[in-house]
């Protein structure tokens, strides 16, 4: 029943019931909330609480009332086949409601309407909706500040909105919008800059005089209506026209809007310091609106990099950036985030592409310029112009700038490093570069050292010598020219790659680096941790005769007394092993100090960040250190601890998963010492019930699979644990090939003990995977069916027989031409049914006959009338060069059954099964070698593949003679067919018969 005006008072009451701090008003007010969504009406209701004079004061209710608006807009304002959805009048009544009330006071809703209009405006916009925008610009005509706010509030979020779409006719009209709506938006845009900059010069002229602001309130509203503005012109530039990269043509509002940006910076900046002290909420909007503008500006460079490379946009622009980095007024040096997206903007210009000299060639007799010359063309002039612009004086400058200021440790790092080493190595280690200022000015020397690693190669080495010798390794206190020495560590480590032409890391090593480990002072944790920062980023310069001396510098690193260097040395001990020139001769004896402080450090840390990372060092020592059978009795503890101590951290449990598998692997089949900690992690990780099946499972699978390839004989828990396989591939097919493998290591390893005890799990997990996934997922699981059928002929079809007939429906379909995946997944499965065939022909003859059978292929349009044994002939025929050669020998004694027949169309086909048969014997068998055929005898576990050997070398169809199989089914059909017989022999090519009689070694 629809909702009415009749229904208000009960709406607002629930409203306000759903905010009650008490469970049992809320829980029902929620209920009868949620039930009432689907309702006709109930978004008109909540308009109409939204929108009530007598409501403006109740605040909390109407935003309540747009939140469940917006919800519902999500799931019903499109038609949907469960739900009647909402109306078409009623819509129409919300689009006019919502259009009617744009002078909302309170922001919070006002912004809630605007996101509610812009999820409309997706949805709606321009089928059901054209007139929005027209709307909205003729409201904009006779607007006061606020309503003028709000209306650009809308804008903002509906282009935002609409700017999302994907297909070609949504950004064909998002271009249109943009056509229509840029003008006017950068003209106000201007037009309020003007305001703003004479408002902020009346507030700075009443700094100290008792003179009241009486316009405050409005300017402030004006500003946010500015930055609004500013937000829709990036929009209508960033998505509402096509990439000057990609279209070559030059993009107007770009060349038109940077320079009026980067001067708006250069006013508004003077105020930065002004405003700190009197107006602290203009304050709040300078930094904001200096970032903002500055981002634009970067983001119109990347966009459209042909058109900011114009001299008049890119050279203002960079000598501008330049200057505020490299000689920053003293305020602007506490402004962080401006300083930030000035390197940002540097940075992007160094490192792009379409400012790189493009080489391309030309055709002779060409007529005009093509769009790859046209592209070098201007990429070759905003080259030059960059050259201009980054003249060595003023790259050394930045170099030097960025090394002495912009690395160096500030006050505040050394006491946040003091009070919590942890919390202030992983914000240094993980951080975004773009969020704080030493990061950036890392990011940024980097791309500028690749720009200029010839230049500035012998900067850096001449700036790290002066810091060396300014600050020997004895020194103790905390001195600008030991934080200056930090510093320029950091550079060189950051820049191994080419610094290594001009520092010699032996050297430098043996010379200083070593030496700074021998002072323990507490105040050189700060040059530690920047060595082990060194040595893991130089490991590809540790040669031989030094790699002795770096494997014990990094022990002592991990022995330091402050978490945030033992933590970095976890860092640098994983590149040093996972080195491909790691020595394990060199390291072994440090093996056992180093497992220690592993298990040291791993109780002493807090944070989770931290015991994922010491997690990580373990994992890649058992996985590249040989070495792990004398500890694995501490490995063994150290896991239960982590796994019982990180029950509420699945990312944490997701590594210990990990180093877990390592651990498997290394142990080899001395696993089961392991089983008792192993066994009860792994049933939780893989049981789809479990509280962590999300996080946990994919990690699981793969440890379930390594415990299984590296089982020498399978114990009663992991044969328990096979029926967990099925509700995984029943909840998807997402781990689909490590649970093929899973199947296969328990055949192979559990032989007839697994198979009489989960046939019917076996037969469910087939038949649910054949028919239900593609065919790389297919080609996975068919060779793990055919294993089974060899191994157990008589046991296996029978079981599987709803498989088998999926198989034979995939053979007899068509649609494989041109499909090499298609081809391979017929011609495996010809093969399974083939070997069915021949070694429990009963069975084949009883399947095929199968009603079931017959249905599925009639609903694949398979003719009735055709005999389905005849049909299989014709794919074994026609597929039998795309299998392997067990499998065309399989296929030639299937064929070679079939001469048996008594169906006088196997006479027909007399000369192609010969054909075949004759191919196959004189083809030879080439998939055993002779190392496959060898036993094992060196009386060591049989290993997973080994076991794989025997089954296959144990193959009946290995055992079976086809040539006198073939010899002795054609006599029984010649008996059978007689003189047709007789004819179709006599029909074959002479060549043909030939070499069949030699193959058959018939006289």
């Amino acid at each position: 029943m629809a909702l009415s005006a009749a229904d208000l008072p009960m709406m607002y009451q629930l409203l306000a019931n759903s905010l009650s701090g008490d469970e049992g008003i809320r829980k029902p007010a929620e209920a009868a909330l949620s039930q009432s969504e689907s309702r006709p009406g109930f978004c008109s209701c909540l308009m109409e609480v939204i929108t009530a004079k007598d409501l403006t004061a109740q605040v909390d209710v109407r935003l309540m009332a747009t939140v469940y608006f917006k919800n519902s807009v999500n799931r019903y304002w499109r038609h949907r086949r469960d739900s009647m959805g909402i109306s078409y009048e009623e819509k129409i009544h919300l689009r006019q409601k919502l259009l009617s009330h744009l002078r909302e006071e309170n922001s919070k809703i006002a912004i809630m309407l605007a996101v509610l209009i812009s999820k409309i405006a997706r949805i709606d916009y321009p089928k059901e909706w054209p007139e929005l925008f027209t709307m909205l610009a003729q409201r904009l005509q006779s607007a006061d500040v606020l309503s003028s706010h709000r209306i650009f509030m809308i804008l903002f979020r509906t282009l935002k909105e609409l700017s999302t779409k994907r297909l070609t006719s949504d950004q064909k009209n998002f271009a249109e919008i943009s056509a229509h709506f840029f003008d006017y938006s950068w003209q106000l845009w201007q037009s309020d800059l003007q305001n703003i900059l004479h408002g902020f010069s009346a507030l700075v002229q009443n700094i100290g005089s008792n003179t009241p602001d009486v316009h405050k309130d409005e300017l402030y509203l004006v500003c946010e209506r500015w930055l609004l503005c500013l937000k829709i012109v990036r929009q209508l530039t960033i998505s509402g026209l096509p990439s000057d990269a990609k279209s070559i043509q030059e993009v107007r509002q770009v060349k038109e809007v940077s320079p009026v940006l980067l001067h708006a910076v250069q006013s508004f900046l003077p105020y930065y310091s002004s405003f700190r002290e009197q107006y602290p909420n203009f304050w709040d909007f300078i930094k904001r609106a200096c970032t903002k503008m500055m981002k634009v500006l970067v983001a119109f460079q990347g966009r459209h990099p042909y058109s900011f490379g114009n001299k008049d946009v890119l050279s203002p622009v960079v000598n501008f950036c330049l200057n505020k980095i490299t000689n920053p007024e003293v305020d602007i040096l506490s402004f962080e985030q401006f300083l930030i997206q000035c390197m940002v903007m540097v940075k992007c210009i160094l490192e792009c592409k379409e400012y790189k000299i493009r080489l391309t060639g030309r055709v002779m007799g060409e007529n005009g310029m093509t769009f790859e010359q046209m592209k070098r063309s201007i990429s070759t002039a905003v080259s030059v112009l960059l050259a201009s612009l980054f003249p060595n004086d003023h790259v050394v400058l930045l170099c030097n700038v960025l090394i002495r200021r912009y690395f160096v440790l500030s006050t505040s790092d050394l006491e946040e490093w003091s009070q919590n080493p942890e919390a202030f190595h992983h914000e240094q280690d993980m951080i975004q570069w773009t969020e704080k200022l030493r990061p950036c000015a890392e990011a940024l020397y980097i791309v500028l050292f690749e720009n200029h690693s010839q230049l500035l190669g012998p900067v850096v080495v001449s700036i790290l010598q002066e810091a060396m010798n300014s600050c020997p390794s004895s020194v103790t206190e905390i001195s600008p020219a030991l934080l200056l020495k930090d510093a320029a560590y950091g550079a060189a480590a950051y820049v191994y790659y080419e610094l290594s032409n001009y520092l010699s890391f032996k050297d430098w090593f043996t010379g200083a680096l070593s030496h700074e480990l021998t002072n323990d002072h507490p105040n050189m944790r700060v040059i530690h941790r920047k060595v082990a920062l060194i040595l893991g980023q130089w490991v590809s310069e540790i040669k031989d005769d030094t790699k002795r001396q770096v494997y014990c510098a990094a022990i002592r690193l991990l022995e330091d007394r402050d978490l945030a260097v033992r933590l970095a040395a976890c860092r640098t001990f994983c590149s040093l092993i996972e080195d491909s020139n790691f020595s394990e001769k060199d390291f072994a004896d440090l093996l056992p100090r180093c497992w220690d402080l592993c298990f040291y450090l791993v109780d002493e840390v807090q944070e989770f960040d931290s015991k994922v990372q010491v997690l990580n060092l373990i994992s890649v020592l058992i996985g590249h250190v040989g070495q792990i059978i004398p500890y694995t009795t501490k490995l063994v503890q150290f896991f239960q601890k982590i796994w019982e101590e990180s029950s509420a951290e699945s990312l944490l449990q997701i590594q210990l998963l990990i180093a877990l598998r390592n651990f498997v692997i290394s142990l080899g089949y001395q696993s089961p010492v392991c089983y008792n900690m192993l066994l009860p992690i792994l049933q939780r990780g893989i049981d789809v019930n479990g509280p962590d099946e999300l996080n946990l499972l994919e990690d699981s699978m793969l440890l379930w699979e390594a415990t299984l390839s590296h089982a020498p004989a399978l114990v009663p828990q992991l044969l328990d644990y096979f029926p967990y396989l099925l509700g995984i591939i029943e909840r998807s097919f997402d781990h689909l090939k490590v649970a093929v493998e899973i199947v296969e290591d328990y055949i192979v390893l559990g032989g007839t003990e697994f198979l009489s005890k989960h046939s019917s799990v076996v037969a469910k997990l087939l038949d649910m995977i054949v028919g239900n996934v593609n065919d790389r997922g297919l080609l996975s699981v068919l060779p793990v069916i055919e294993i089974l059928v060899q191994c157990y002929p008589t046991v296996v079809p029978p079981l599987i027989s709803s498989t088998l007939q999926k198989l034979i429906v995939i053979c007899l379909s068509g649609g494989d031409d041109h499909n090499p995946s298609k081809t391979a997944v017929k011609a495996s499965s010809a093969a399974i049914v083939a070997r069915i065939l021949v070694m429990n022909t009963n069975f084949l003859a009883q399947l095929t006959s199968e009603p079931s059978l017959l249905l599925l292929l009639q609903s694949t349009g398979f003719p009735v009338e055709e005999n389905i044994l005849l049909c299989l002939v014709d794919i074994w025929l026609e597929k039998v060069d795309n299998v392997t050669s067990i499998q065309r020998k399989t296929i030639g004694l299937a064929l070679s059954v079939i001469l048996t027949l008594r169906l006088p169309q196997v006479v027909g086909k007399l000369d192609q099964i010969l054909s075949v048969c004759t191919s196959v014997i004189l083809g030879g068998d080439d998939d055993l070698s002779e190392g496959e055929s060898r036993n094992q005898t060196d009386g060591t576990v049989p290993s997973k593949e080994f076991r794989k050997r025997q089954i296959k070398l144990s193959d009946p169809i290995n055992q079976m003679s086809l040539e006198k199989s073939v010899r002795e089914n054609l006599q029984t059909c010649a008996v059978l067919h007689g003189e047709s017989f007789n004819t179709a022999i006599s029909r074959l090519h002479p060549a043909a018969f030939s070499q069949t009689k030699q193959a058959l070694n018939m006289s």
